[in-house]
């Protein structure tokens, strides 16, 4: 792969890996919504898909009356997909840097504050107010925990107040930074090093693969 293939492969994977490995380091933990965790999963590879199937499909009969602007529309696309995979999948929330025992109290309070009404069973709980219905999916190696939807029906109002409770929750509480945060620190580094290296090493096959892309 050219130099800056391997720069656009590898630097939104380098970002991604190191605000994963920042996020696990922190003594606070983080609560996001699924949607949102899977955009920023996106950005992290979009480099990837752009030097692979991008590229690879690329239509060129387009290039001779869009040029280089092609790739726009290529992005285009790819952020509409994310968009729409973004509405159709169930909703969940990620917890990072908290472990499944360290969110139950949290959770109890919220259970009590939003539904009088909610019900556990097992590992799942269940919301007959809030129109929501989801099971625990703890995540050992990286010290996450999932609250994943379960079943069709579910309200994304009740979802986002759970998220916003979940929030206020846990704003006081601290949790000992994950030593896995520090791997991904290292391999994020790992590749911005070998990104560096290698643009600086050969910045004519830069130039050419740059036209070559922009098909210039």
């Amino acid at each position: 792969m050219d130099p800056l293939r391997l720069c656009i492969a590898l630097c939104p994977l380098a970002a991604y890996v190191m605000l994963l490995g920042v996020i696990n380091l922190s003594s606070r933990p983080l609560v996001t919504s699924g949607g949102r965790d899977l955009a920023a999963l996106a950005l992290g590879i979009s480099g990837l898909m752009l030097v692979g199937p991008m590229e690879l499909f690329f239509p060129e009969v387009a290039v001779e009356r869009f040029g280089g602007y092609v790739w726009l529309l290529l992005l285009g696309l790819y952020a509409l997909l994310i968009v729409l995979l973004m509405l159709i999948l169930r909703p969940r929330l990620v917890l990072y840097n908290m472990t499944a025992e360290q969110l139950r109290p949290a959770l109890a309070g919220v259970v009590s504050e939003l539904d009088p009404d909610a019900r556990w069973a097992g590992e799942c709980l269940v919301f007959p107010r809030l129109g929501v219905q989801l099971h625990i999916e703890p995540f050992f190696a990286m010290r996450n925990v999932q609250l994943v939807s379960s079943g069709p029906h579910q309200s994304f109002a009740g979802w986002r107040r759970l998220e916003r409770a979940l929030v206020q929750a846990l704003k006081g509480a601290s949790s000992s930074p994950n030593p896995y945060g520090f791997s991904l620190v290292f391999f994020g580094l790992l590749m911005v090093a070998l990104v560096t290296f290698s643009v600086i090493s050969d910045t004519d096959a830069v130039a050419q693969a740059l036209a070559e892309m922009l098909r210039r």
